[in-house]
This record gives C-alpha cells, structure tokens and sequence, in this order.
C-alpha cells in the first residue's frame, strides 16, 4: 500500500514537473482555462440574475409587506459572504476545480431551496435557501481568478475582463427568461416567481460541472507548484516597509469597491418593487434588470483599458460621477418610464463596473504579493457585507421615505469615492 501511494505521488509529481519546465504547456493550460471560465461564466451569470430580479417580488408576495423585502437580497449577499470564504479556503487547499464546482453545487441547491420554499410558503425554509443560493454569487465572482493562475503580468487584466464580459450572455439571457420561467412554473404547479429559481438551480448546477468536468489539470496547483519551484531556485528580498508605503492604497480600492457595492445593491433591489407599484409588468422588469446587469458586465473589456491608460483615480472618480448621475435620473424621471429606468439602471450598472474594475488594480497596485491573496480575500468579504447591508437597509429606506429618496442617498453616498482617491494620494500614473 505504502509502495502504491509512493508510486500515485510520483506520478503526480511527474506531470507537475512536465509544467514546470515547459512554458509552452503552461501557455496551453492558460488557453484552455479561459475557455472553461468563459462557458462556467456564461452559466453562472444566468443563475446570478434570475434571481436577482424576483427575489424582492417573491418575498413580497409571500410576506405581505415591503418593509423587509431588501431582505432577499441582503441574506444572499449575506451568504455570499460566507462562501467567498469557503470557496477561497477550499479553492487553497485543493484548487480551483474542487472549491468552484462545490460552490456553484450550493448555489444550486440553495436556489431549489428557494423554489420549495414557495411551494410549501415557507418563510424560514426561504430565508435559509436564500442564504444558501448566495454561495453562487460568490463562485460566480471568484471564478474570474481561475483565469489568472497562468496568465503573465501583461495578460491578468486580460483574463479578468473575459471572465467578466462572458458572465453578460447569461446575466442578459436570465432576467428575459423571467416571464418564460413563470409561465413555466405555474404549468407544472409552482408559484410563478419562483420559476427564475429553477432556471437558477440548473444554470449553477450546469456551471459546476462545468469546472467539475473540464477545468483538468488544475491551473492553481499547476501555479502553486511553478512558484514553489522558483522559490527554491532563487531569493526573493523582503521589503517590511512596503506594507506601510501601501496602506492608504489598500483602503482606498477597498473602499471604492465597498462603497460602489453598497449603493448598488440598495437601489437595483428596490427597483422591481418600485416598478411593481408604478404598474409595470414582469417582462418589464426583467428587461430593466438585463440592462442593469450587462453594464455592470459588458464594458469590462474597455473599462479595464481605460483603466491602465487614463488612470486608477480617473476612473474610480468616474465611478462616482456614474452613480451620482444615476441616482438623480431614477429619483427625479417618471416612473413609468421605461426609457428613464432603463437609462437609470444601466448607468448604475456602468458607474459599479468603473468602481469594481479601478477599485481592484488599486488594491492588486498597493499590495505585495507575499499578502495579496489573503488581503484580496478579507476585502471581498466587505465586498459582500456591504451588499447585504445596502439590501437589508433598501426596503426599510423605500418603507419608510420613498424609491428617490433612496436614489438620492446612493447618489449623495458615491461621492464619497473622490475625498477617499484624494486622500489615498493616487497620481496619474496609478501609484500610491
């Protein structure tokens, strides 16, 4: 038995090494995982938005109120939370391929949770599945890195803003197959908001095969293996006072990405409701929500280029002049307009797209690769919480004042981006 195992290890150690020692292969690799993060994207983005769009509709319908229907939103942005931790830890220990695959698994399970829920209208059985369904948000996210492991320096932002555009076709697709899903649901005896769910189910299911199947050899334990190589071939210098030189930086992009997540969360949630009161049908809302959801993906490519020509601050002040502009039109527009939601919705999908993208190479810029994963970690963890605050904290907000003075409070909220790239100290050649 001893001898066996001894024989698995070597034969492992062998294709390792075939990597290691043949940049040609690890180029190979590097293609092919993109290949496999663009199909899982395009799944795990459908499963992202179903969701997204009825998730408030159905806790209205089944609690009666508004008054806590941000809290769909805030309770998978809450799990989310928890399952960038597992995926990260799970991801580290035994690569890619088992933490997103088991990540994506629960999301699905969490989404027919949800569906159940409905059928039996059970509000703890909901709130539980919801909880469960954000473990998808969060793999849906973390899945772009997968695309990173064997990329260069020159070809990282690459392989994050393919990930990032593909995640479009099946956000775009998910929130138009709304009023299909629920035509579906109710022929087969489902309630009708609960028919995006089991799109959601099947697309997060679909996107962890996807990596279960073919995400083989593991690009992270390939890279794991070449940087433990190369660390015992040379010497790297430490220098203890980077840290310190960089810590303005860190808190900056960690609170352009916080502050953009929160504002955005908050008013995308209560936009179904709201439109829901203003008369709108569900196409309608699935039609503004796919706008929302493909401009806060579909410019990533142009937006990471913008963002390594015309700098980090530019941008990230950007952002905020985005959201700004966003919360004004969806506050002071009529609300049965299409055209003015529509425009509102994908303004603020573009203002977090410019967040999310600045906010990032200005942590990745100010952090020493020593601690970089481990401090992009805790940073996507506030991500998330701040996600679920701005949901929880939405429908208390429309409850009690009203959809603009939501609006205007995210929009007043974003400016707060610009005194923090100030302050941080970041020039126009994106250094802190």
């Amino acid at each position: 038995m001893l001898q066996d195992r001894e024989t698995k290890l070597d034969v492992q150690s062998a294709w390792l090494q075939a990597y290691i020692s043949s940049s040609e292969k690890q180029h190979q690799l590097y293609k092919r995982t993109l290949v496999v993060v663009v199909l899982s994207q395009i799944f795990g983005g459908a499963g992202l938005a179903a969701g997204i769009t009825v998730g408030a509709l159905l806790a209205q319908d089944m609690l009666g109120t508004d008054s806590i229907t941000g809290l769909p939103t805030a309770l998978f942005t809450l799990g989310s939370a928890g399952a960038a931790l597992l995926v990260g830890r799970l991801s580290q220990r035994f690569g890619r391929r088992f933490g997103l695959t088991t990540g994506f698994l629960a999301g699905g399970i969490g989404a027919l949770g949800v569906v159940m829920a409905a059928l039996t209208n059970s509000i703890l059985l909901l709130f539980t599945s919801l909880l469960i369904y954000g473990a998808g948000t969060a793999t849906n996210l973390q899945a772009r890195y997968a695309g990173t492991d064997l990329a260069s320096s020159t070809q990282r932002a690459k392989a994050v803003s393919m990930a990032m555009v593909s995640t479009t076709f099946g956000a775009v697709a998910g929130p138009n197959l709304v009023g299909v899903m629920g035509e579906f649901a109710q022929s087969v005896g489902i309630p009708a908001l609960a028919g995006p769910f089991i799109l959601a189910a099947a697309a997060y299911i679909l996107a962890g095969l996807v990596f279960f199947i073919l995400l083989r050899p593991d690009p992270f334990i390939v890279a794991r293996a070449i940087s433990e190589y190369q660390s015992t071939t040379s010497k790297v210098e430490k220098n203890s006072n980077l840290l310190m030189t960089n810590r303005r930086g860190i808190l900056a992009g960690a609170a352009v990405m916080v502050l953009t997540q929160f504002v955005m969360i908050a008013v995308m949630t209560m936009t179904p409701i709201h439109m829901g009161h203003h008369g709108h049908a569900l196409k309608e809302v699935g039609l503004v929500i796919g706008f929302h959801i493909a401009a806060m993906f579909l410019p990533s490519l142009v937006t990471g280029y913008l963002v390594d020509k015309i700098g980090r601050a530019f941008m990230a002040v950007a952002s905020a002049v985005t959201l700004l502009a966003s919360g004004i039109l969806a506050a002071m527009g009529p609300a049965d307009s299409m055209a003015v939601l529509i425009t509102a919705l994908a303004l603020l999908g573009l203002g977090w797209n410019f967040g999310l993208i600045s906010g990032t190479a200005i942590l990745v810029d100010s952090t020493p690769p020593p601690t970089r994963a481990r401090t992009q970690g805790s940073v996507d963890v506030g991500i998330a919480l701040a996600g679920a605050l701005g949901g929880g904290v939405s429908g208390l907000v429309v409850a009690h004042y009203s959809y603009p003075a939501l609006s205007i409070a995210g929009a007043g909220l974003s400016l707060l981006v610009i005194p923090i790239v100030i302050w941080a100290g970041i020039n126009r050649k994106n250094k802190v």
